[in-house]
């Protein structure tokens, strides 16, 4: 029997399964993801589940947070967006231009009207010079033409120019969506390009990995739906993997569990993740996936993704505790691998002197995406500061231009923060262990040094405000199961709450208040949470119990991303629309560009043969070995006063659905 080896890359963990399809997990383990050279933990979680077998291994399935955790947390690889036929002002839709930061955009005559045609020829002159200009300082280009789902010819003409110019990569709109929406398109066109090094970073190590194991089994990437591509497709198109270790957790969940109607939540490192299962099958979110504010054009698993996991920041704002969004390193952590650390926090817990930035350290994380020339001179003197390892904030940072460039590394992913967690508490309360519990002390009496603002009133010592922040993740917890909930019921909104609603339900979670209220309230998840991640089994008994509701927390259930990596199967599929843009001529628009016929029945012909050859390959290359395709047709007509219908699109789909090919 065929063993397959499933791999989940987390912000926080690494995690490895030896799974066997008759009789399930065989052998699980858990390696720090070690994000400046993400082989490293990789190595560990692998050699934690393979001795002698590796020859066995006849698929190999990954999926991984770090798509949806660099959005989440706003950390991106530099890039140069080109627009063909764009106005400016589409910047200020979907959040185009607050996702680009301060990447540059640039706008070339050109594009096509809704109907396929030409509007503007294409200024192939104008893009060539861009490209030369912006090269050395960016990571990779993305391309979005107007009206390119009608026809994409000017996308594919200025691909064509990239790859001539540079050895950059490259993504095109066309080929992430067939949806009109030009601005959120290009969002998510931004967002693929941007993703690209940081995929291709991790695929590179497992692939490197895998070979000196002498593992010769196809790698398969898990996508936001819950679907497997092959590793060099996934690399083209890293967007699909938004929300990648979300739906193959859902997919594990239901594996493990044997649940069908729950609400799955996976709590990680970085983010909490909501998903629901209906009858054994993710939720799909049709419109595209929204995550950290940005909605996408990625038809991926219905999941709420929050900022709220174990290693999430712990601060104040405006006066109350909170956890995340951000995530850190925890300081228990950082004291683990780097002993020197826990020497400054003792300095600093020692110290009588007033301190900046106490118990806040900065870090590398990765290497380098764009090369040196991306880096402005504060930046590079940060950069070269931390080539010796971690550092106090207090003695990192100068200045005001010296915080901006060091919030700048960060927003790149490039840099790290340190920081007290709610993974520091749980050492402190004997919740967790295996890192330094003395550092995550230290961590805890600074961080009640700093004074407070507000209502919030700390605890007295490390224990008290350790006992508090579990008590903030646990309600903040709630918060997301109750948010995703709403979301999904059609009945009612949070934002008709109002002021009084939102007390409510805040006391709701609080449970047991200092004083019997007048007005006692109580909430009532009608379906039962399965609950997978590393730290659920500190927070989500507890949860469960305020909810009213009955949780699972399902064997294995810290390694459910990996299970649901080899458990998930191939889906793919190809659409072509056709259209009237005038009596008499019916236009197909394909992928590779536009056709026109006189009759419909001889378009819908040409387009069912194109899509099913196209849903075809797509398989194929997307790793599937016996597949089979299935078709679909709709037409939209309407109706005249008289009752002679006026044809005005029709959609024809190929859908291919397989397993991956197996080493022989």
């Amino acid at each position: 029997m065929p063993l397959f080896l499933g791999l989940d890359t987390g912000g926080t963990y690494t995690d490895a399964v030896l799974f066997d399809p008759a009789k399930g997990v065989l052998a699980a383990a858990k390696s720090l993801t070690t994000k400046h050279d993400l082989s490293l933990g990789l190595k560990g979680a692998i050699e934690g589940v393979l001795d002698c077998a590796d020859e066995d291994v006849a698929m190999v399935g990954l999926s991984t947070t770090l798509a949806t955790n660099a959005i989440v947390e706003g950390h991106a690889s530099p890039i140069c967006l080109l627009l063909a036929g764009y106005e400016p002002t589409a910047l200020d839709r979907a959040g185009l231009r607050q996702a680009l930061g301060s990447d540059p955009v640039i706008f070339i005559a050109g594009g096509h009207d809704p109907q396929g045609d030409e509007q503007r020829p294409l200024d192939l002159d104008a893009a060539a010079a861009a490209i030369r200009a912006q090269a050395p300082k960016v990571a990779a280009f993305a391309i979005s033409g107007y009206f390119s789902v009608r026809n994409p010819g000017h996308e594919i003409q200025l691909r064509r120019l990239v790859r001539e110019l540079t050895d950059l990569p490259v993504s095109c709109g066309h080929e992430l969506t067939s949806k009109l929406d030009a601005p959120r398109r290009a969002l998510t066109c931004a967002l693929n390009a941007r993703l690209i090094p940081q995929l291709q970073q991790l695929v590179r190590a497992v692939l490197g990995l895998l070979s000196e194991r002498g593992i010769k089994a196809p790698l398969m990437v898990v996508k936001g739906d819950g679907s497997l591509i092959e590793a060099a497709l996934a690399m083209e198109t890293p967007v699909e993997t938004i929300l990648s270790g979300p739906a193959a957790s859902v997919v594990g969940a239901h594996y493990l569990s044997g649940e069908a109607d729950v609400f799955v939540v996976d709590m990680g490192g970085t983010t909490s993740d909501v998903a629901l299962l209906a009858g054994g099958r993710p939720v799909l979110n049709r419109d595209g996936a929204t995550v950290g504010g940005f909605r996408t054009m990625v038809e991926a698993v219905g999941v709420h993704t929050f900022g709220l996991g174990g290693d999430s920041e712990v601060r104040q704002d405006e006066g109350d505790l909170v956890v995340g969004p951000r995530r850190v390193m925890p300081l228990s952590l950082l004291a683990h691998q780097h002993p020197g650390a826990l020497s400054v926090l003792r300095e600093q817990a020692g110290s009588s002197d007033p301190i900046r930035h106490p118990g806040e350290f900065a870090i590398r994380q990765r290497p380098l995406d764009a090369g040196q020339a991306s880096l402005n001179p504060a930046q590079t003197a940060l950069w070269n500061r931390l080539g010796d390892g971690p550092q106090p904030l207090a003695g990192l940072l100068s200045g005001p231009s010296a915080l901006r460039a060091l919030g700048r590394l960060v927003d790149r992913g490039l840099v790290l923060m340190s920081g007290f967690t709610p993974s520091d508490a749980a050492h402190i309360l004997g919740l967790q262990e295996g890192w330094s519990g003395e550092a995550a002390a230290l961590g805890a009496r600074l961080f009640l040094r700093g004074g407070t603002r507000g209502d919030w009133r700390p605890a007295g010592d490390a224990a008290g405000f350790a006992a508090q922040v579990v008590e903030q993740v646990v309600r903040q917890s709630g918060q997301v199961i109750l948010s995703s909930a709403i979301a999904d019921d059609d009945a009612i909104a949070e934002r008709d709450w109002g002021g009084l609603g939102r007390r409510l339900v805040g006391r709701a979670l609080a449970g047991e208040p200092a004083r019997v209220p007048l007005v006692a309230v109580q909430l009532r998840l009608t379906r039962p949470l399965v609950a997978i991640g590393a730290p659920v089994a500190a927070y989500y008994p507890e949860v469960a119990r305020r909810l009213h509701t009955r949780l699972v927390i399902p064997p294995h259930a810290e390694v459910s991303n990996a299970v649901g990596a080899v458990a998930a199967g191939i889906v793919q599929t190809a659409e072509a629309l056709i259209t009237q843009p005038s009596e008499g001529l019916f236009r197909l628009h394909l992928a590779t560009g536009i056709e026109d016929f006189s009759e419909l029945e001889s378009a819908a012909e040409r387009a069912t043969a194109a899509v099913q050859g196209q849903a075809d390959a797509q398989a194929r290359r997307a790793g599937a070995g016996e597949f089979q395709v299935s078709l679909s047709r709709k037409d939209k007509t309407v109706r005249e006063k008289g009752g002679l219908p006026i044809f005005i699109e029709s959609r024809i789909a190929a859908t291919a659905f397989g397993r991956p090919r197996l080493a022989r």
